[in-house]
């Protein structure tokens, strides 16, 4: 049995991904299904890699997914990003329970962002949960959840997520570029809440608090036709708040800011019974007293929907339902959705900056033995302001570009990536790091940079005529063993003479040495034979001339008187010592031919001098 349900448990979670629905528990690396409403939550190790995972010690029963937090005590913000479609309207909702996890009974406050948008300031209690929701159609392929820290020891925490899609069709008088943020979603008579199982759309809908003058009607019927854009579930709709009288009105609770913002309301209705020819239930919505709709007349066994838009309001605004004139019956409501509406939201950093420094940077900078340091910064790099990542620099206004990188000592590993789009940078530091390879010819072609320190690496090569013939580049190259940082023969850690070139190719491959090495190796090896062959010819002529030398003197002492063979003697030594003369000064010409052969070959191979003289 137990098999069997981690079998359902797998495939829900499959359908799940493949729909962009997720339940994420913060702080657990478990995979579970919560049976209250028959979701299957996944850990958040996949997710994140910092902040701390805390179990929370409870006298009471907490619902699962609040029974761990992760906290955040070393950054800025923090975020989670989730695989999503562009262009897809989803639902998120992310949930906090404090619980006093730190004996402190000291909850704290903090913001919460998506997407790169100011989402609410979170305010969290000793002993009680809340979650915040926002409805809007993503603008990338992924959805992020941030929490950032806005106070001195108020470190923000996260509980748990959710992503669920919605049909495009839903909330459809929404602005694509806004966002809708749940202030309240009742159900009214229903006593228990209201979702997954209910809801395909997993919306939570609570039970209505019951105050004097209201009743609860309960429909004859017990399924109710929805055919509504908005899809609420049919088991909100089997339920109404009504009045005892046609004189007396339904004051909607809106749970509305103080102040006024723009609003998004829902209203749904559902007659719960046949009513006879002599009754008629009409009636309208009224706006501070003033009517704001036509006459609605619910329909028995049927959803209705009346929407409000375009309308702002605060919590000192009255929203009522009265009878009309002619109904022989009070109003009734069967559920409600209240949302304000944000600002226009943000199209995040700019496209060439925004997904470099992680996607880009982090296929390349991957260390063996640890996590991906970038990979684990989400979000938006650059908004809301002032949250950027706290390794970059950023520009003023709505769509930001990066102006600096500041990544020195981070631990990374690799060849450097291409990001030549990055071109607002000014500052990139890398210095410390265990970067190899060469150094890119684009470096030098970004038109605002001003500082490049790759200090502290493994950098090898030459440096690209892009770079030292750029005149307002400050460049810091220091501490690379095996790079050449000269326009003349350099020796690197390895103790081989290199040669500059004129520059590196934009792909960052090395230069083949060959012909250098073949330059200079082969006519080397032609000199020693040459050499040792002139050697041998010498050698041979010398033992010739001593032998003939040998037979002269001999012949000279059998006679009384050998001045004759005497003279022969010295007249053939003079002949031997000419030609050893000459041999010499040919041995010399050849020596000096293949010397300046070398020389020449070698200076064609040198790269002119660097113009910042690193």
């Amino acid at each position: 049995m137990a098999t069997f349900l981690l079998f359902l448990l797998i495939a829900a979670s499959a359908f799940s991904t493949l729909n962009a629905d997720v339940s994420i528990d913060c702080g657990t690396s478990e995979l579970y299904s919560a049976d209250d409403y028959a979701l299957g939550w996944v850990g958040d190790d996949t997710y994140i890699q910092h902040g701390e995972s805390v179990q929370l010690k409870s006298s009471t029963s907490l619902y699962q997914p609040l029974a761990t937090l992760r906290v955040f005590t070393d950054r800025k913000k923090s975020c989670y990003n989730i695989d999503s479609s562009k262009g897809s309207k989803v639902l998120v909702r992310a949930y906090f329970y404090y619980g006093n996890y730190d004996g402190k009974s000291s909850p704290p406050s903090f913001d919460l962002h998506f997407d790169g948008n100011h989402w609410d300031t979170v305010e969290t209690s000793v002993d009680q949960s809340v979650f915040y929701e926002v409805i809007y159609v993503t603008k990338t392929d992924t959805v992020s959840v941030c929490v950032a820290q806005t106070a001195p020891n108020m470190f923000p925490f996260i509980s748990a997520i959710e992503v669920r899609d919605l049909d495009s069709k839903m909330y459809a008088e929404l602005d694509s570029n806004r966002a809708l943020m749940l202030r309240r979603r009742v159900a009214y008579g229903t006593t228990s809440i209201v979702r997954s199982i209910d809801d395909i759309y997993d919306r939570i809908w609570v039970p209505a608090v019951t105050v004097d003058g209201l009743t609860v009607l309960t429909s004859d019927e017990i399924l109710v036709d929805v055919g509504l854009d908005d899809s609420p579930p049919s088991a909100v709709l089997l339920n109404a708040f009504s009045t005892a009288s046609t004189s007396s009105s339904i004051k909607l609770g809106t749970n509305l800011p103080s102040t006024k913002v723009p609003i998004y309301m829902n209203m749904y209705f559902s007659e719960v019974s046949v009513l006879d020819s002599t009754q008629t239930r009409s009636f309208e919505l009224l706006v501070d007293g003033t009517p704001n709709s036509k006459p609605f007349i619910p329909v028995y066994g049927k959803a209705g929907e009346m929407t409000l838009t375009n309308v702002t309001a605060s919590s000192s605004t009255n929203f009522t339902l009265a009878a009309t004139s002619d109904s022989t019956l009070p109003p009734l409501i069967n559920a409600l959705e209240v949302f304000t509406v944000s600002d226009d939201l943000t199209d995040g950093t700019n496209s060439a900056d925004g997904w470099y420094p992680r996607h880009k940077f982090t296929s390349y900078f991957l260390h063996p033995t640890q996590f991906d340091v970038l990979g684990d910064w989400g979000g938006d790099p650059c908004l809301p302001s002032p949250y950027s990542w706290d390794w970059i620099n950023c520009t003023s206004g709505s769509t930001p570009r990066v102006t600096a990188l500041y990544l020195d000592s981070f631990g990374l590993s690799g060849l450097l990536p291409d990001f030549s789009s990055m071109t607002s940078l000014e500052t990139i530091d890398m210095h410390n790091n265990s970067l190899i390879g060469s150094i890119p010819e684009f470096l030098g072609t970004l038109p605002n940079l001003k500082q490049l320190n790759l200090a502290g690496n493994g950098l090898s090569g030459s440096i690209p005529s892009s770079i030292t013939n750029n005149k307002k580049l400050k460049l810091v190259v220091t501490d690379n063993p095996d790079l050449c940082v000269s326009g003349k023969s350099c020796k690197t850690a390895s103790g081989v003479d290199t040669f500059g070139s004129g520059g590196s190719s934009s792909s960052g491959k090395k230069k083949s040495k060959v012909p250098v090495i073949l330059g200079t190796t082969i006519p080397i090896f032609v000199l020693f034979w040459v050499i040792a062959g002139v050697c041998a010819v010498l050698h041979h002529k010398r033992k010739s001339a001593a032998i003939a030398t040998g037979n002269a003197v001999q012949a000279g002492g059998n006679k009384p008187y050998g001045n004759p063979q005497g003279q022969a003697v010295q007249t053939q030594t003079t002949a031997n010592n000419n030609n050893n003369n000459n041999n010499n000064n040919m041995v010399q010409n050849i020596v000096h031919d293949f010397v300046v052969n070398v020389q020449e070959q070698l200076q064609s191979a040198q790269v002119p001098v660097d113009q910042n003289n690193q």
